[in-house]
């Protein structure tokens, strides 16, 4: 695949569709129902809802990132904007000091450009979003003046995976690569720990959206993501997360080319200490067997990194 590739947005902003986007997305807002919880605050009158976010985006910090997943990072590294706040409440949350305590500061659309302009200019393969979810008129109207002033890396979705249908409705054509959680298969683990109800078929409705806009991962000659789906499963003490139901879905709804990140760097943090079994690491058996459930199943495409990394510090 050659390194020549036009991200999706350049036709919707030639044609003036991504324009309309915005405009629409942020009407929204007056009632907002941008992620599956439809809180219908008005955001642009300074009302909030459960992600606590008004009419301007909170954004923690923004930096090549080379974390992420291979594919996302290269040489130049993954242009990382960490939104706060979010619209789930996770009681194990790595980043809950962002994600549930809202350390950040408000922007405008016009400073989100200009964070996306940066890290183009820095080198990076591609502006990462993370925790977009709520803050998706934002985003677009940052895109809107960043492609108008040269922007042309591929956006990526990096969400917790609570993600409305009609909402992803506005970014077809917008996002070349979306990367979601896939957290729990089961309906009751998520309300315990994630305070959000319906989760699974709210995720997989979500991930199949995001795998019809995109389809599966494509890479260029360097092994770098231009367009597609990734998906991250974080693994849980006690097979909490349901692993063997995802990869099964994935597997049979999705593709078995999926892209899967099994990941294994779940600790306990925030609230976790006071929940168990979440008060605990998980064991190298754990992570062992959700990656022979993802084989097993039929899915070949595995970041497996934090399998060799645990056998170093095992």
């Amino acid at each position: 695949m050659s390194t020549r590739f036009e991200p999706a947005y350049v036709a919707l902003l030639e044609s003036g569709e991504l324009k309309r986007r915005v405009e629409a997305a942020y009407q929204r807002l007056e009632a907002c129902d941008i992620c599956p919880r439809e809180c219908g605050v008005n955001r642009l009158k300074g009302e909030v809802g459960v992600c606590r976010t008004g009419e301007r985006a909170v954004v923690s910090s923004f930096n090549p990132h080379f974390g992420e997943e291979a594919p996302l990072v290269g040489r130049g590294g993954s242009g990382t904007i960490f939104f706060s706040w979010c619209n789930l409440k996770c009681q194990f949350c790595q980043n809950y000091e962002i994600s549930q305590l809202g350390q950040g500061r408000e922007v405008e659309p016009e400073d989100l450009a200009a964070m996306m302009l940066r890290l183009q200019d820095m080198g990076c393969h591609n502006v990462n979003f993370v925790s977009p979810t709520h803050v998706v008129p934002q985003i677009l109207a940052g895109v809107l003046i960043a492609a108008q002033a040269g922007l042309r890396l591929p956006l990526v979705y990096n969400t917790g995976g609570y993600d409305s249908l009609s909402t992803l409705a506005l970014l077809d054509g917008v996002f070349d690569i979306y990367m979601p959680d896939m957290k729990y298969a089961d309906a009751e683990i998520a309300l315990k720990y994630s305070k959000v109800e319906d989760y699974p078929a709210i995720n997989q409705a979500a991930v199949k959206e995001m795998h019809r806009q995109v389809g599966d991962l494509i890479m260029d000659e360097r092994g770098i993501a231009l367009r597609g789906l990734l998906v991250r499963h974080l693994v849980l003490p006690e097979g909490l997360a349901g692993t063997a139901e995802i990869v099964r879905f994935l597997a049979t709804e999705i593709s078995t080319n999926t892209y899967l990140n099994i990941m294994d760097q779940y600790r306990p943090c925030y609230k976790a200490g006071e929940l168990p079994p979440l008060n605990r690491r998980i064991t190298l058996q754990e992570y062992e067997e959700a990656v022979h459930l993802a084989h097993e199943a039929g899915l070949h495409r595995l970041d497996d990194r934090g399998a060799r990394l645990m056998w170093v510090l095992w």
